[in-house]
């Protein structure tokens, strides 16, 4: 299983200067049009086969746009012994940074 978090706890996070592993699950065309600064773009269509691009010792926060296809790559990475955290309300609730 997996936690929600709000972005604002994520915003939290980013500001902290935490490390902090995130992953934009939404079409490259989407990423492109704004996202998370340092988020790596996994579209949740890939997810399955990238698995070995990803970091099983870190923990990840999953980010799309609404928090439903996030939610799809939470349970498939958690489903794999990965440690993640997806943003509830995605991209459409973050008032945060964005990088292009």
């Amino acid at each position: 299983m997996y936690e929600e978090w709000t972005p604002e706890k994520v915003e939290q996070l980013i500001r902290s200067h935490a490390p902090v592993s995130i992953i934009d699950v939404r079409e490259s065309f989407e990423f492109a049009e704004g996202h998370i600064p340092g988020a790596q773009n996994i579209s949740v269509n890939e997810i399955q086969d990238r698995l070995g691009e990803i970091n099983k010792d870190q923990e990840h926060i999953m980010v799309c746009h609404s928090g439903s296809r996030s939610g799809v790559a939470s349970s498939i990475l958690s489903a794999h012994g990965f440690k993640v955290k997806n943003m509830a309300g995605g991209m459409m609730n973050w008032y945060g940074p964005i990088e292009f």
